[in-house]
Protein backbone atom coordinates (compact mmCIF):
# COMPACT_ATOMS: atom_id res chain seq x y z
CA UNK A 1 0.00 0.00 0.00
CA UNK A 2 1.84 3.50 -1.01
CA UNK A 3 1.86 6.41 1.51
CA UNK A 4 0.00 9.22 0.54
CA UNK A 5 -2.25 11.97 1.39
CA UNK A 6 -5.06 9.37 0.32
CA UNK A 7 -4.05 7.29 3.01
CA UNK A 8 -5.66 7.82 6.79
CA UNK A 9 -3.39 6.45 9.76
CA UNK A 10 -4.49 5.77 13.27
CA UNK A 11 -1.51 5.38 15.44
CA UNK A 12 -2.30 4.72 19.06
CA UNK A 13 0.09 5.80 21.97
CA UNK A 14 1.82 8.48 19.40
CA UNK A 15 1.65 11.10 21.89
CA UNK A 16 5.30 10.19 23.06
CA UNK A 17 8.38 7.56 21.96
CA UNK A 18 7.83 5.02 19.35
CA UNK A 19 3.97 5.81 18.40
CA UNK A 20 4.94 9.63 18.07
CA UNK A 21 7.68 8.31 15.62
CA UNK A 22 5.69 6.59 13.72
CA UNK A 23 2.89 9.28 13.64
CA UNK A 24 5.66 11.68 11.94
CA UNK A 25 7.04 9.22 9.72
CA UNK A 26 3.89 7.82 8.44
CA UNK A 27 2.69 12.14 7.78
CA UNK A 28 6.06 12.66 6.62
CA UNK A 29 5.09 10.53 3.75
CA UNK A 30 1.71 11.98 2.90
CA UNK A 31 -0.79 10.15 5.13
CA UNK A 32 -3.37 11.98 7.51
CA UNK A 33 -3.05 11.08 10.84
CA UNK A 34 -5.52 10.17 13.88
CA UNK A 35 -3.88 9.78 17.43
CA UNK A 36 -5.03 8.05 20.23
CA UNK A 37 -4.02 8.61 23.73
CA UNK A 38 -4.31 9.31 26.66
CA UNK A 39 -1.81 12.54 27.06
CA UNK A 40 -3.81 15.13 25.71
CA UNK A 41 -0.81 18.11 26.26
CA UNK A 42 1.55 16.28 24.48
CA UNK A 43 -0.88 14.41 21.66
CA UNK A 44 -2.92 17.50 20.90
CA UNK A 45 0.43 19.34 20.22
CA UNK A 46 1.91 16.74 18.16
CA UNK A 47 -1.31 16.55 16.03
CA UNK A 48 -1.84 20.14 15.29
CA UNK A 49 2.05 19.89 14.50
CA UNK A 50 1.02 17.27 11.61
CA UNK A 51 -2.39 18.69 10.63
CA UNK A 52 -3.77 15.75 12.11
CA UNK A 53 -6.57 14.95 14.67
CA UNK A 54 -5.95 13.69 18.61
CA UNK A 55 -8.68 12.15 20.19
CA UNK A 56 -8.63 10.85 23.93
CA UNK A 57 -9.03 7.17 23.99
CA UNK A 58 -8.34 4.43 26.66
CA UNK A 59 -7.34 1.45 24.32
CA UNK A 60 -8.54 -0.88 27.24
CA UNK A 61 -12.25 -0.32 26.87
CA UNK A 62 -14.32 -1.08 23.59
CA UNK A 63 -16.15 1.83 24.03
CA UNK A 64 -13.84 4.19 24.26
CA UNK A 65 -12.12 2.65 21.30
CA UNK A 66 -15.12 2.61 19.20
CA UNK A 67 -16.01 6.55 20.03
CA UNK A 68 -12.38 7.65 19.38
CA UNK A 69 -12.32 6.07 15.90
CA UNK A 70 -15.43 6.98 15.19
CA UNK A 71 -14.00 10.85 15.71
CA UNK A 72 -11.53 9.93 13.78
CA UNK A 73 -13.43 8.65 10.52
CA UNK A 74 -15.66 11.99 10.97
CA UNK A 75 -13.26 14.27 10.67
CA UNK A 76 -10.10 12.51 8.23
CA UNK A 77 -11.60 9.34 6.89
CA UNK A 78 -11.46 5.41 7.28
CA UNK A 79 -8.17 4.49 8.43
CA UNK A 80 -6.69 2.06 6.41
CA UNK A 81 -3.35 2.25 8.27
CA UNK A 82 -3.93 0.98 12.31
CA UNK A 83 -0.21 1.16 14.31
CA UNK A 84 -0.93 0.11 18.06
CA UNK A 85 1.56 1.48 19.89
CA UNK A 86 -0.18 2.07 23.31
CA UNK A 87 1.48 -0.11 26.11
CA UNK A 88 2.88 0.29 29.65
CA UNK A 89 5.58 -1.75 31.66
CA UNK A 90 5.50 -2.38 35.20
CA UNK A 91 8.56 -4.40 37.02
CA UNK A 92 7.76 -6.53 39.30
CA UNK A 93 8.34 -10.02 40.49
CA UNK A 94 6.09 -12.88 40.52
CA UNK A 95 7.05 -13.18 44.20
CA UNK A 96 8.05 -10.17 46.44
CA UNK A 97 9.26 -10.44 49.91
CA UNK A 98 6.90 -13.84 50.02
CA UNK A 99 4.03 -11.73 48.60
CA UNK A 100 2.34 -12.56 45.16
CA UNK A 101 2.24 -10.16 42.35
CA UNK A 102 -0.34 -7.68 42.60
CA UNK A 103 -3.40 -9.42 40.19
CA UNK A 104 -4.75 -6.26 39.72
CA UNK A 105 -1.71 -4.84 38.41
CA UNK A 106 -1.35 -7.80 36.28
CA UNK A 107 -4.19 -7.29 35.25
CA UNK A 108 -3.90 -3.98 33.88
CA UNK A 109 -0.91 -4.19 32.20
CA UNK A 110 -2.79 -7.32 30.04
CA UNK A 111 -5.49 -4.93 29.64
CA UNK A 112 -3.74 -2.26 28.20
CA UNK A 113 -1.43 -3.90 25.95
CA UNK A 114 -3.03 -7.14 24.96
CA UNK A 115 -6.39 -6.54 25.08
CA UNK A 116 -5.92 -2.82 23.90
CA UNK A 117 -4.40 -4.22 21.44
CA UNK A 118 -6.80 -6.18 20.01
CA UNK A 119 -9.86 -4.04 20.79
CA UNK A 120 -7.96 -1.12 18.47
CA UNK A 121 -6.93 -3.66 16.01
CA UNK A 122 -10.40 -5.56 15.82
CA UNK A 123 -12.27 -2.44 15.22
CA UNK A 124 -10.15 -0.52 12.83
CA UNK A 125 -10.36 -4.23 10.93
CA UNK A 126 -14.64 -3.73 10.87
CA UNK A 127 -13.92 -0.59 9.29
CA UNK A 128 -11.40 -1.33 6.24
CA UNK A 129 -12.96 -4.08 5.20
CA UNK A 130 -16.12 -1.97 4.21
CA UNK A 131 -13.80 -0.14 1.97
CA UNK A 132 -13.44 -0.42 -1.76
CA UNK A 133 -10.22 -2.59 -2.08
CA UNK A 134 -6.42 -0.78 -3.74
CA UNK A 135 -4.17 -2.25 -5.79
CA UNK A 136 -3.66 -5.21 -7.81
CA UNK A 137 -4.04 -7.36 -4.85
CA UNK A 138 -7.09 -6.09 -4.00
CA UNK A 139 -5.61 -4.72 -0.39
CA UNK A 140 -7.76 -2.72 1.57
CA UNK A 141 -5.75 -2.13 5.23
CA UNK A 142 -3.10 -2.99 7.37
CA UNK A 143 -2.68 -2.97 10.89
CA UNK A 144 0.62 -3.61 13.34
CA UNK A 145 1.01 -4.06 16.02
CA UNK A 146 3.95 -3.19 18.77
CA UNK A 147 5.53 -6.54 20.72
CA UNK A 148 8.56 -6.70 22.18
CA UNK A 149 11.39 -9.20 22.48
CA UNK A 150 10.03 -9.79 25.74
CA UNK A 151 7.83 -12.11 24.56
CA UNK A 152 10.22 -14.46 23.86
CA UNK A 153 13.07 -13.50 26.58
CA UNK A 154 11.09 -12.05 29.41
CA UNK A 155 13.35 -10.45 32.26
CA UNK A 156 13.40 -11.17 35.67
CA UNK A 157 10.14 -8.55 37.37
CA UNK A 158 8.36 -8.62 33.84
CA UNK A 159 6.20 -11.09 33.82
CA UNK A 160 3.30 -9.29 33.15
CA UNK A 161 4.85 -7.08 30.68
CA UNK A 162 6.52 -10.38 28.91
CA UNK A 163 2.65 -11.79 29.05
CA UNK A 164 1.42 -9.21 27.53
CA UNK A 165 3.68 -9.36 24.81
CA UNK A 166 3.42 -12.94 23.62
CA UNK A 167 -0.26 -12.30 23.79
CA UNK A 168 0.37 -10.05 21.04
CA UNK A 169 2.51 -11.99 19.08
CA UNK A 170 0.43 -15.13 19.34
CA UNK A 171 -2.18 -13.54 17.91
CA UNK A 172 -0.83 -12.04 15.08
CA UNK A 173 -0.58 -14.91 12.40
CA UNK A 174 -4.35 -16.38 13.37
CA UNK A 175 -5.65 -12.42 12.92
CA UNK A 176 -3.72 -12.18 9.81
CA UNK A 177 -5.37 -15.17 8.90
CA UNK A 178 -8.80 -13.89 10.01
CA UNK A 179 -8.76 -10.72 7.37
CA UNK A 180 -7.10 -12.73 4.71
CA UNK A 181 -10.59 -12.57 2.57
CA UNK A 182 -10.87 -8.89 3.22
CA UNK A 183 -7.49 -7.84 2.44
CA UNK A 184 -6.11 -6.36 5.14
CA UNK A 185 -2.79 -7.76 6.81
CA UNK A 186 -1.77 -7.90 10.24
CA UNK A 187 2.32 -7.50 11.54
CA UNK A 188 3.94 -7.37 14.85
CA UNK A 189 7.21 -5.50 15.55
CA UNK A 190 9.21 -7.02 18.42
CA UNK A 191 11.47 -3.86 19.16
CA UNK A 192 14.11 -3.81 22.00
CA UNK A 193 15.45 -1.45 24.28
CA UNK A 194 14.38 1.69 22.29
CA UNK A 195 15.01 5.60 23.64
CA UNK A 196 11.98 5.88 24.87
CA UNK A 197 10.19 7.69 27.83
CA UNK A 198 9.64 3.76 29.07
CA UNK A 199 13.19 3.54 29.16
CA UNK A 200 14.23 6.89 30.77
CA UNK A 201 13.47 5.52 34.55
CA UNK A 202 15.52 2.48 34.24
CA UNK A 203 18.47 2.89 36.27
CA UNK A 204 21.74 3.50 34.10
CA UNK A 205 23.07 0.12 35.10
CA UNK A 206 19.87 -1.85 33.35
CA UNK A 207 20.09 -0.26 30.40
CA UNK A 208 23.91 -0.99 30.01
CA UNK A 209 23.10 -4.53 30.63
CA UNK A 210 20.63 -4.33 27.12
CA UNK A 211 23.88 -2.94 25.31
CA UNK A 212 26.27 -5.38 26.63
CA UNK A 213 23.88 -8.25 24.91
CA UNK A 214 23.67 -6.15 21.78
CA UNK A 215 25.99 -7.20 18.95
CA UNK A 216 25.49 -4.44 16.64
CA UNK A 217 24.89 -1.77 16.54
CA UNK A 218 25.68 -2.18 20.84
CA UNK A 219 23.12 1.08 21.30
CA UNK A 220 19.86 1.67 22.42
CA UNK A 221 17.67 1.81 19.41
CA UNK A 222 15.84 5.33 17.55
CA UNK A 223 12.54 5.85 17.56
CA UNK A 224 13.09 6.87 13.92
CA UNK A 225 14.12 3.15 13.07
CA UNK A 226 11.34 1.64 14.42
CA UNK A 227 8.57 3.86 12.13
CA UNK A 228 11.12 3.42 9.47
CA UNK A 229 10.13 -0.26 9.69
CA UNK A 230 6.49 0.26 10.50
CA UNK A 231 6.33 2.45 7.39
CA UNK A 232 8.09 -0.13 5.18
CA UNK A 233 5.48 -2.86 6.56
CA UNK A 234 3.04 -0.87 5.47
CA UNK A 235 4.62 -0.20 1.67
CA UNK A 236 5.55 -3.69 1.43
CA UNK A 237 2.39 -6.11 0.67
CA UNK A 238 3.64 -9.37 0.85
CA UNK A 239 4.51 -8.83 4.90
CA UNK A 240 1.93 -10.49 6.71
CA UNK A 241 1.30 -12.66 9.46
CA UNK A 242 4.91 -12.05 10.82
CA UNK A 243 6.29 -10.91 13.62
CA UNK A 244 9.72 -9.34 13.00
CA UNK A 245 12.30 -8.32 15.82
CA UNK A 246 14.02 -5.01 15.92
CA UNK A 247 16.83 -5.60 18.41
CA UNK A 248 20.19 -5.42 16.93
CA UNK A 249 20.73 -9.02 16.87
CA UNK A 250 20.02 -8.76 20.95
CA UNK A 251 19.59 -12.08 23.01
CA UNK A 252 18.62 -11.20 26.70
CA UNK A 253 20.41 -13.30 29.19
CA UNK A 254 18.08 -14.43 31.60
CA UNK A 255 19.35 -11.86 34.43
Amino acid sequence: MKIDQNIVAVVTGAASGLGAAVAVELHRRGARIGILDKNEAEGRVLANDLGGLFVDADVSDPHSVANALLSVRSELGQERVCVNCAGIAVAHTTLHKGAPHDPALFEKVVRINLIGTFNVASQSAAGMAKTEPLGPDGERGIIVNTASIAAFEGQIGHAAYSASKSGVVGMTLPMARDLARDGIRVVAVAPGMFSTPMAVDLPDHLKQSVIDNIPFPARLGDPTEFASLVAHCVENTMLNGETIRLDGGCRMPPK
